[in-house]
């Protein structure tokens, strides 16, 4: 809705104006009861094949023929198969696996994932992977997108940041400090709703830029508890509404390409395991992924509910 439904997005949805794209998911929970399962599994497989590859092709699809099922299945289905694949060199390059050490939660002191009970005290299994990807194709080429996801970090979020490119700063040379590049955020949990962050000029009649954000909150118009995740996902099961599942296209390319990055790792030649503390936003290595293309990550922001 957000960008097929305002043409001032829809217009500017390209490789011409959008500097690079953000999907964080992260979680304060920490292994919990689920560690049989995770450490089969990982951060990677539980997260990124489904969850944070199902939000770069809602954001990087073409607009659908109709909104109806097949079209925007077979549109997503596109998005995959533009997905630069890696080699193992690249899959070393790109992405950025972490598992999560002791530390504090809320003032609180938390073990790390090897003091987890049913977890290897030697185990490599990921908690957190960031990765830089790539779609090669007309509206995408040469825009990165960057994902994160992973366990006991900092906040609970799931949030799309899209970076617009920056103008000419002619005008404004000597407030550069100030002046942040556009910002399309679409917050899709725990607060549901979308800000704008622009730039305008504060009281006062010297030229300076002031940041600010125009935000809409969905708990202010809802006048009951919206359906969870899940509800929804059963209520389409009942209407057999197959939007949101997925087709069996577009589970063998995303489990090709999230099979080349397993078989790296095994095979020792992707990125080593990195640690970062309990409490924090991931490890040092997913900042340097970033910091290496002169972009830092944006960090979740909460809607106010006042808005």
């Amino acid at each position: 809705m957000i960008r097929f439904g305002n043409a001032i997005f829809e217009s500017i949805w390209n490789n011409k104006y959008i500097d690079s794209v953000q999907i964080t998911s992260s979680e304060t929970l920490g292994v919990e009861d689920r560690a049989g399962y995770y450490e089969k599994s990982g951060a990677l497989l539980d997260m990124v094949q489904n969850h944070m590859l199902q939000m770069v092709m809602m954001v990087a699809m073409e607009p659908p023929g109709e909104l109806k099922p097949e079209h925007i299945r077979d549109e997503k289905v596109k998005v995959l198969r533009s997905l630069r694949f890696f080699s193992e060199e690249e899959v070393k390059k790109n992405v950025i696996r972490g598992q999560y050490s002791e530390g504090s939660m809320n003032g609180e002191q938390v073990p790390g994932y090897l003091n987890e009970e049913n977890v290897d005290p030697k185990s490599q299994t990921e908690t957190f992977v960031a990765a830089k990807l790539f779609i090669d194709n007309f509206r995408w080429t040469g825009v990165p997108f960057y994902i994160r996801t992973g366990k006991r970090m900092a906040v609970k979020s799931t949030e799309i940041v899209i970076q617009f490119k920056q103008g000419p700063m002619a005008l404004y040379h000597a407030n550069t400090e100030n002046y942040l590049p556009n910002l399309l955020r679409i917050h899709v949990q725990p607060d549901e709703g979308v800000s704008l962050t622009l730039n305008a000029k504060p009281k006062g009649d010297t030229p300076d830029l002031l940041p600010i954000d125009m935000t809409y909150n969905n708990k202010n118009t809802a006048e009951m508890n919206s359906p969870e995740a899940y509800e929804k996902l059963l209520h389409d099961c009942l209407l057999g509404n197959s939007t949101y599942f997925t087709r069996w296209d577009e589970v063998a390319l995303s489990w090709d390409f999230i099979d080349r990055i397993t078989k790296s790792w095994q095979d020792g030649t992707g990125a080593n395991l990195t640690h970062y503390p309990s409490g924090s936003m991931g490890p040092k290595e997913a900042d340097e992924l970033l910091k290496a293309d002169g972009h830092s990550w944006w960090e979740p922001t909460k809607v106010r509910e006042e808005c």
